[in-house]
């Protein structure tokens, strides 16, 4: 049931010689369809590459005399349709407009006459390609390992979750197939393990272990973004629509309705929803500061157990990089993880896929962004801070639809140890607690000694409080 030679239909060449590459979508770039709208799109956004500050490493630099010996991707499921309940609160907002004295015009109209007709939560097909697009990509960035060695998969048991698995693995096996200079046997379909789905199960791609854990705790914050930043625009949404009475999270619903059907559609038609006409380049930049807010109030650092919550997958990692059991009391499954068949220790390749909000756990459970402007875990909400402010935060950034996280084990000239970095989206990260040089590398020892939260269990005793 848990150990599968998953992706059981083979793809014919037939199949692969038609697959086309978006130029919107693709494989090194990922979407680039005005930019200045859709990258503002937070967690809803397709996945691009993270445009990188002055002082960073540009990832796509040879790195002299070094040869990588390992590379995990940690990857949220491909772009999809909206949850059931984030779908009725679409359907509420339109209705809304469409009972009221919504005056006229083409978008008023178009408004009027609107039908909500999207599907539920599964991978919509921009979702699919950018997700095999991703798995080729991967093989081609890191192709000196990749000729030798075959990825070990895992995913979270959610079906959107094991489509982009599945996916990656395609467009991973499109690459081994076309390269004349691979050196092992194409085996494909690939080894994978499913990490069992919901409540009373140890997950470390979807962690609900935690009863003491709260979510919505980023409630508030929101409210106050949604309250002072986004208060003009609430207001000349409603001169727009008089009569409607939209509240708040109502103009969110718009917005969100936007990013949903212009990705659910883009494949067909090219463009961005006509309900984005709605708003301005400005308007997008205060949407995602409050998916930002979410998320960090959410599963970041501004929640109390956000961090605790990516405990244990950063003790899966460790184990990988070191090549020894896993040392971990938190979310990690036992069972799974202490057979070498379902968590092998040896391979230099892997590939785990999981969902936006675990990602950003882990994030917080490494360290990553453990320094804003203000020196706390808070950040503003009643003015919007730039990534830069928040120790290169953003939840367009580092989680959109389809995000990836490399971690970099190397070998190089001059060095006598082995080095470690991290990547999010293309983006090289500042590893501020283990002493990071102008490349983004640590000593794997030093990389491992900064990531004391996670060996020491974060907060886990906290989960279980005055239970």
């Amino acid at each position: 049931m848990l150990f599968n030679s998953i992706f059981l239909s083979f793809i014919s060449l037939a199949i692969v010689a038609n697959a086309q590459v978006s130029v919107f979508d693709a494989p090194a770039r990922g979407f680039q369809f005005k930019a200045a709208i859709t990258h503002n799109w937070g967690q809803y956004a397709p996945f691009f590459v993270a445009p990188s500050a002055p002082s960073d490493y540009d990832s796509s630099a040879t790195l002299p005399g070094c040869s990588i010996t390992f590379a995990q991707v940690l990857q949220r499921h491909g772009a999809r349709y909206p949850t059931a309940q984030t779908g009725r609160k679409f359907s509420n907002t339109i209705h809304r407009l469409q009972t009221s004295r919504t005056g006229s015009g083409v978008l008023n109209n178009y408004i009027k006459n609107y039908k909500y007709n999207l599907g539920v939560e599964e991978l919509n097909d921009l979702g699919r390609r950018q997700t095999e697009n991703s798995g080729y990509y991967f093989y081609q960035r890191y192709q000196n390992l990749a000729r030798r060695n075959e990825p070990f998969i895992r995913y979270d048991d959610k079906k959107r979750v094991f489509d982009s698995a599945e996916l990656w693995a395609k467009g991973f096996h499109r690459a081994s197939i076309t390269d004349k200079g691979r050196a092992r046997p194409e085996t494909f379909p690939y080894k994978a393990v499913a990490l069992p789905h919901g409540h009373g199960f140890n997950n470390t791609l979807n962690n609900k272990a935690c009863p003491k854990f709260e979510k919505s705790y980023s409630k508030k914050f929101e409210k106050e973004v949604v309250d002072t930043i986004m208060a003009g625009l609430i207001q000349r949404i409603n001169s727009d629509f008089q009569g409607a009475g939209l509240t708040g999270q109502d103009v969110v619903n718009l917005m969100g309705l936007c990013t949903m059907e212009t990705t659910a559609n883009f494949e067909k038609t090219g463009q961005l929803s006509p309900l984005c006409n709605l708003f301005t380049e400005a308007d997008w930049v205060k949407y995602g500061y409050l998916s930002s807010v979410q998320k960090w109030y959410r599963y970041g650092n501004g929640n109390p157990l956000g961090p605790t919550m990516g405990v244990g997958w950063v003790n899966e990692l460790i184990a990988r990089l070191t090549r020894s059991p896993v040392q971990d009391q938190t979310s990690t499954n036992t069972t799974l993880d202490r057979n070498p068949e379902t968590f092998p220790l040896q391979g230099k390749l892997y590939a785990d896929f999981s969902h936006t909000d675990d990602m950003i756990g882990i994030y917080a459970a490494l360290g990553l962004f453990n320094a804003p402007a203000s020196g706390t875990t808070k950040i503003p909400t009643n003015k919007i801070a730039t990534p830069k402010e928040l120790g290169g935060f953003s939840s367009s950034l580092v989680s959109p639809m389809g995000a990836r996280m490399y971690v970099e084990k190397m070998i190089c000239t001059g060095h006598k140890e082995e080095l470690v970095r991290v990547l999010i989206n293309e983006r090289v990260m500042t590893l501020s607690n283990c002493g990071a040089d102008r490349m983004g590398r640590c000593t794997l020892s030093k990389f491992i000694l900064s990531l004391d939260f996670a060996r020491n269990g974060g907060r886990w005793d906290q989960c279980f409080a005055n239970i």
